[in-house]
């Protein structure tokens, strides 16, 4: 049976490893990765905005793995509408690079399953093969929290390198060109980020149980037997 402090720590990084779970998929099921404001420089340009005028031109979008929606305003007020990234807007954007980091979360959540199941196995008992013990549960781990970070690599790179909010923000637009004034990061991306910290803290909880803490013993009191004491 493992030890109550190597107990404590499988058990608290089994916990870890349920809430990276939680994590991604709430991060996945959520449309809010990147929200922005778009300007309506079609528009703009055909009455000759000024600046106090261009806030008739500038509306918002938001979007996620899945789905989003946008506000556009062209002078004539807000339009709202909802779009979804599959199966409309596969042509427009890079299709390989988005199926890839969903690819990459669906791998990662099945790796934090095991990884939680590994760590309930090494907090009730010591597993015979290696591969079932800590250093199984810091393959599983690392492999979950790498698995998240290159998703997180590769949705950055969509949106900084290949221009995914514009692509969405122009999908459908046959008459009014949109460009991007700002984009932010939102909760469920940085969600994700948590999710492979929390893979990080759980190989440090796995080395720390590793580690052979020396035992405080307690020094005994030599007896002092005399004469009298042999006698009685």
């Amino acid at each position: 049976m493992p030890g109550c402090l190597k107990k404590t720590l499988f058990a608290l990084a089994s916990l870890v490893s349920f809430v990276s779970f939680i994590l991604v998929l709430v991060a996945m099921g959520t449309p809010k990765w990147m929200t922005g404001k778009i300007l309506c420089k079609t528009g703009a340009e055909l009455v000759n905005a000024s600046d106090p005028e261009l806030v008739k031109f500038i509306g918002e979008m938001y979007y996620g793995l899945f789905r989003g929606g946008k506000i556009r305003q062209c002078g004539l007020g807000g339009r709202q509408s909802n779009f979804a990234i599959f199966p409309h807007m596969v042509k427009k954007l890079n299709t390989g690079l988005h199926v890839m980091i969903i690819m990459f979360l669906c791998v990662a959540i099945f790796f934090s399953l095991v990884s939680f199941g590994f760590c309930i196995l090494n907090a009730l008992k010591v597993p015979y093969r290696a591969i079932k013990g800590p250093a199984g549960v810091c393959l599983w781990n690392f492999l979950a929290g790498g698995f998240i970070a290159l998703a997180v690599a590769g949705f950055t790179a969509a949106v900084k390198l290949h221009h995914l909010t514009e692509r969405i923000a122009n999908f459908r637009e046959n008459v009014f060109r949109f460009v991007i004034l700002e984009e932010r990061f939102e909760d469920c991306f940085w969600l994700c980020v948590a999710s492979a910290t929390a893979h990080a803290v759980n190989l440090l909880l796995i080395a720390i149980s590793g580690i052979n803490f020396p035992k405080i013993k307690t020094k005994t009191e030599e007896a002092n037997v005399t004469a009298e004491d042999i006698m009685y």
